[in-house]
């Protein structure tokens, strides 16, 4: 199949929801009046959901505004083509090979789905060592040497050749990575770098797996299931970060580890996390498991916040300590 979009297809990635679209890639959308800001970078302005403008001279043109298209564009990096494609899969989308027009997926059984257009799945290079990765998670986001050193030796965490990111492995039930996602060490301008690897295959997540146990503490975010790690030192449970709010990581862990009998979700304490926790929550006590539902403490977004908080807190406690005894 060439790079070329049906008429239906750009339609339908230019009717993605562009304040759904930032918030995916780790932006805080706030409403003005009749537009959306963000948190982040308060001179764009995102209009009807759908347009973006950026209030700034210092851009060159065509890198200050347009469409959901131009925005990964600019702020992803993406080619048009590469830009179209994640939309279509924000979307639920996926193209099939055949000449006939065809209905959307959902809408197309599995057994006469013919095989779906999808890149490589290619790891990013390792770089020589893991300095940067270390420096970020433990000094930007809380995270103890001892948590590190566990994952990078467990290989769920390496730090990328090219541009120093974090990469999150997401393995099968047999060690096979199949889906990872990568986050930046770098923010620019308080803009957080956050983007899955070409070719991923989101039925599956970043995991923890013991098959001699028999619960599950489900994330959303993989700094936050390590963040819980360091929290309660928890290193018996199975742990999963789903990466999204959808429960396809979800569904594919349970298939391949039926020992688990219950299920804790911790996910973000904002809005969109407590409606997906109750909502989950729902669906898999129907399916017969035990279910718990484990926020941040209130006044905490996340995980990984809470723990910052924590450190924080006890960095001051000692140094107020300190101070006392050299007194």
């Amino acid at each position: 199949m060439d790079g070329r979009f049906t008429e239906e297809e750009l339609a339908i990635a230019k009717s993605v929801d562009l304040c759904a679209v930032a918030e995916s890639l780790g932006y805080t959308v706030k409403r003005i009046g009749k537009y959306h800001t963000l948190k982040e970078m308060d001179s764009i302005r995102i209009y009807n959901r759908s347009h973006w403008y950026r209030w700034s001279r210092q851009y060159d043109r065509g890198n200050n505004g347009g469409s959901q298209i131009d925005f990964l564009r600019v702020f992803c990096g993406m080619n048009v083509k590469d830009a179209v494609f994640w939309l279509l899969d924000f979307a639920g989308y996926r193209r099939i090979e055949s000449p006939v027009k065809q209905p959307l997926v959902h809408q197309v059984s599995q057994e006469n789905r013919k095989a779906e257009e999808r890149k490589p799945f290619i790891l990013p290079e390792p770089a020589g060592d893991n300095s940067y990765l270390i420096s970020y998670l433990n000094r930007e986001r809380g995270i103890s040497r001892t948590v590190i050193d566990m994952f990078l030796k467990a290989g769920l965490i390496y730090e990328s050749r090219h541009y120093h990111n974090v990469v999150f492995r997401g393995n099968d039930k047999n060690g096979v990575t199949r889906f990872a996602s990568m986050r930046g060490v770098f923010d620019k301008q308080g803009k957080p770098f956050k983007c899955d690897v070409a070719g991923n295959d989101k039925n599956f997540g970043f995991n923890v797996a013991n098959d001699n146990s028999t619960e599950l503490v489900v994330f959303e975010a993989a700094i936050d299931l390590m963040s819980y790690v360091d929290i309660f030192t928890d290193y018996e449970s199975n742990k999963l970060a789903l990466g999204m709010l959808a429960d396809a990581p979800l569904e594919t862990f349970l298939r391949e580890h039926p020992q688990i009998t219950s299920i804790r979700f911790c996910l973000d304490g904002d809005e969109p996390g407590r409606k997906a926790s109750l909502e989950l929550m729902e669906k898999y006590y129907g399916l017969g498991y035990e279910v718990e539902d484990c926020p941040p403490p209130a006044g905490y977004k996340d995980y990984n916040e809470w723990l910052v908080a924590t450190k924080l807190s006890l960095s001051a406690t000692a140094n107020r300590t300190s101070e006392i005894i050299r007194a």
